[in-house]
């Protein structure tokens, strides 16, 4: 799933937002969390964002290799340093701090 495409970036390539989120099927934290991320890059990142969703129930080993111990789990690969955050991404407020987004 990869980020908007009628709205135009204005980041630099380097800074646009790349996010790895692990799931559990259709969990219902799982839909939240795809839900609740969608809709903060709508918000905050329009076209500037790439989501990965990562199924464990589909490929549970994946989990053991990135070090994955609960779901769901959301990585923010880039810019800057990685970030984690557990839970359903229902705090909108929590999510855009702990992204570096106002």
């Amino acid at each position: 799933m990869s980020g908007s495409k009628d709205t135009e970036c204005n980041l630099s390539a380097s800074d646009t937002y790349a996010f790895r989120l692990y799931v559990t099927g259709s969990a219902p934290n799982s839909v939240l969390a795809i839900a609740n991320l969608n809709d903060v890059c709508q918000r905050h990142l329009p076209g500037c964002h790439h989501i990965e969703i990562i199924d464990l129930r589909r490929d549970p080993q994946r989990a053991l290799a990135d070090g994955i111990m609960i779901t769901p789990t959301l990585v923010k690969l880039t810019p800057g340093q990685e970030v984690r955050i557990v839970g359903s991404l229902s705090d909108q407020a929590v999510i855009l701090a702990n992204l570096g987004l106002k």
